[in-house]
């Protein structure tokens, strides 16, 4: 279940994201992925296993959209029994596009966002043709596949966001599995893993919200108004940490970036 865990655990986060904050899922809704490796490949198969339709994947030189959804058979024969390159796949499915360049993959319209590819690949424009495609929820599958300034856009926007520190845990979950598996002798079934897994995932976005709940209202004495006399004021957003180090590429560690209102505070994020 290893191989599968960070993809599934990413699906079973966002799907708890989805569910507490916007009382909605996946069913019914357009998925975009970047990547076509082990994350990429388990996310779409959990993804469509709870009714979604994913119609993207990607390589590092572009990406299929598949706008009947993505035939996963074919993407593993190409990826996992070939090694070959993703545009393969517009040669065997019919009516399915292989565009060059893998950032366009953000340029599709989506409900869902899961970045799945590598670091730094979701910039601010790619952000903002999301949002402007009505994108719902970002939850990040590779490891800080999101810029700063992207997930500023997102959050700006009220996109529900995951952050990889919580979205792409269910990897490093399932190796402490086979740990405690290897340590008291014991053998699990990939379905006993898998439902270990998915309760993990869901104590991961409990502690998320918690968190972010506990900061916004502990913030709440120590936010600053702004504006002179007699023009009002107005909040300032709070938030640990310097904004000037996150844009310098020093990112906080996130464990909490859902937007939600909460009276007298902005939505907008915490850090743990």
């Amino acid at each position: 279940a290893r191989t599968e865990a960070t993809g599934y655990g990413l699906c079973y986060f966002t799907r708890e994201m989805l569910k507490d904050l916007a009382n909605d899922s996946f069913q019914g809704k357009t998925v975009v992925i970047s990547g076509s490796g082990n994350v990429a490949i388990y996310a779409c198969q959990k993804a469509q296993s709870f009714g979604a339709k994913v119609v993207t994947v990607s390589d590092s030189n572009g990406y299929i959209y598949d706008p009947n959804g993505i035939q996963l058979d074919i993407v593993r024969d190409i990826k996992e029994a070939h090694r070959g390159r993703i545009k393969e796949y517009a040669d065997r499915v019919k009516g399915s596009e292989y565009h060059e360049g893998s950032k366009g993959v953000w340029t599709v319209k989506c409900d869902i966002a899961l970045p799945c590819a590598t670091q730094n690949e979701l910039d601010e424009e790619s952000a903002k043709a999301l949002i402007a495609n009505g994108v719902k929820a970002v939850a990040e599958g590779a490891n800080m596949p999101s810029t700063p300034e992207a997930i500023e856009a997102f959050l700006n926007a009220g996109v529900l966001f995951g952050p990889a520190k919580a979205a792409n845990a269910g990897g490093v979950a399932t190796s402490g599995l086979e740990m405690s598996q290897n340590s008291e002798r014991l053998s699990w079934t990939f379905e006993e893993v898998d439902a270990k897994l998915e309760g993990i995932m869901k104590s991961i976005y409990k502690a998320c919200y918690d968190a972010s709940v506990e900061g916004c209202i502990g913030s709440r004495r120590r936010i600053r108004t702004e504006g002179q006399p007699g023009h009002g004021s107005q909040y300032r957003r709070i938030q640990e940490g310097s904004r000037r180090d996150e844009m310098a590429g020093r990112r906080l560690i996130r464990a909490s970036l859902f937007t939600r209102k909460i009276p007298g505070i902005r939505s907008g994020f915490f850090a743990w």
